[in-house]
């Protein structure tokens, strides 16, 4: 595929169902399960900047959630959090993979932690990346889809030809500490989401069931302290979706934690920045490996 090929590593597009949803993924690489889980608004396509490297050192699992991208898609007014987090677990079964790094972004960071909490003998290392569910406070903006009859006014005219380019806009200027500069590739990706039957719909639901009007619903900072695994929190200094306090407030909470703050960078520093992205994410991943094959030896 186009975008996802380097001079060793080719990322294949796959389909596997997981539960009563046939479900879109990409992989590629060798190496230990590393699962990839996007956030709001997104797909596995997020991750294309990314992919390539973290292949090398891996075998990468980067799914669409259903209702996201190219997996199935759903007819609900809301769906829980805990949904998200037991479709990961349901993947991993599908695959047959008993433990696997997992890394979420925003709303996949929710999904991640969630498990991560839940069954923690799943999660051999956790990253969150501007990760949802450590702190109330999110930009109104996404509240605002919330709201009963504007949300569902707002779906209906974003998914038209010519509300699709003002979504994409709007996504760019909550994603991008320069959202001028934001890569075509991704632009045309949202466009295409937008476009996409039922994806904007699921994102609806998504958000109904993860905010109310004071923000987000669950907050999992009095667990982080439990979390037995290596942890990474990785965050956009400009993030404006979610603060940047909230990722320096969970590190603090962390047994087995780092936190990596990106600067010049916003919700999105796999995309915006992914040298820098790589090398936090990359490097933290190579030191929870040395250190156990240098326990093992």
């Amino acid at each position: 595929m186009e975008g996802f090929e380097n001079v060793d590593v080719i990322i294949e597009e796959r389909r596997v169902i997981v539960g009563e949803f046939s479900t879109h993924y990409l992989t590629g690489g060798e190496g230990p399960p590393l699962v990839l889980l996007h956030g709001h608004g997104e797909s596995s396509a997020s991750w294309r900047w990314v992919l390539p490297a973290l292949a090398r050192s891996h075998r990468v699992y980067a799914p669409d959630f259903p209702g996201s991208g190219e997996s199935a898609k759903f007819s609900v007014y809301s769906q829980p959090p805990a949904f998200y987090s037991d479709f990961v677990a349901d993947f991993l079964d599908a695959l047959e993979l008993e433990r696997a790094v997992l890394v979420g972004h925003s709303h996949g960071g929710l999904a991640a932690l969630r498990l991560a909490c839940a069954a923690p003998d799943r999660v051999t290392t956790l990253g969150l990346v501007g990760s949802a569910g450590l702190g109330r406070a999110i930009n109104p903006a996404m509240i605002a889809l919330t709201l009963p009859g504007y949300g569902d006014a707002a779906i209906a005219w974003l998914k038209t030809p010519f509300g699709a380019p003002q979504w994409t806009g709007m996504l760019a200027s909550l994603s991008f500490a320069r959202p001028l500069l934001a890569p075509p590739a991704w632009l045309a990706q949202h466009y295409c989401l937008a476009r996409t039957p039922g994806h904007l719909e699921g994102q609806l639901a998504c958000l109904r069931g993860e905010l109310d009007l004071g923000g987000q619903r669950e907050v999992f900072l009095d667990e982080l302290p439990r979390l037995p695994m290596p942890t990474l929190v990785v965050w956009g200094t400009n993030d404006i979706t979610l603060p940047s306090y909230q990722a320096r407030a969970a590190a603090a909470r962390l047994e087995n934690g780092q936190l990596a703050l990106i600067p010049s960078c916003g919700h999105l520093p796999q995309v915006e920045r992914p040298d820098r992205f790589i090398t936090a994410l990359g490097g933290f991943l190579a030191d929870q490996v040395n250190g156990i094959a240098k326990d093992s030896g």
